[in-house]
């Protein structure tokens, strides 16, 4: 049973009870509970981000743009890249503002409006990253369609071009349902536990 509910059940115990647990001591354990939360989703977004550049120092997309012809597309790509490292950047600092505002002592009312602006803060970092995978792929599709050779060959026979369109799809459908299945079970079990959190704490403002 979970340090809470024993609290709880302490809590509800009869009030001639020798040690019985405040509000108070409720609203710590949820507090430090809620804090330790948002320090995971701020230590594993910064994983995550340290992930993706040790996989990008694998592959170098400036020399095989380079053999396909597709120097232009070079400085678009290096645009791309530091924009959405900026945007990351945000929501990591916005994932540390959150934190140390949760860490810091405040009423229930501000620690309830915290826990629901960092949920709603994860969701749209993982809908961002999941729009950047499908972008960032069907840029990948369009751009060895029009600069690979081997490729562009494909576009001459209809039946096989329209199978490899259904299989880039299919696969572009999978490698993002991977990915949304890897949010769900990382972020998705925090944001379940935070989101109880809150609730804990909404019958104690009552």
């Amino acid at each position: 049973m979970e340090e809470l509910d024993l609290l709880k059940k302490d809590w509800q115990k009869n009030e001639n009870s020798f040690e019985q647990v405040s509000e108070m001591e409720i609203y710590k354990m949820l507090h430090k509970k809620s804090s330790s939360i948002v320090k995971w989703i701020l230590i594993i977004s910064i994983l995550e981000v340290l992930l993706w550049t040790g996989i990008s120092l694998l592959f170098n997309t400036d020399d095989y743009l380079k053999e396909v012809h597709g120097e232009a597309y070079i400085e678009y790509l290096k645009f791309l890249t530091v924009f959405n490292y900026a945007v990351v950047a945000v929501f990591i600092l916005i994932f540390y503002k959150n934190y140390k505002n949760i860490s810091t002592i405040t009423s229930t009312k501000q620690l309830m409006k915290d826990i629901l602006k960092t949920r709603k803060t994860v969701q749209y970092y993982v809908w961002y990253n999941l729009g950047m995978i499908v972008f960032s792929m069907i840029m990948g599709f369009i751009l060895a369609f029009s600069l690979n050779p081997k490729v562009h060959e494909l576009t001459l026979n209809t039946k096989v071009f329209t199978l490899t369109i259904l299989l880039c799809g299919a696969f572009l459908l999978l490698f993002v349902g991977l990915f949304w299945l890897f949010y769900r079970l990382i972020y998705g079990i925090l944001l379940k536990k935070l989101y109880k959190n809150y609730h804990e704490l909404k019958k104690i403002d009552l």
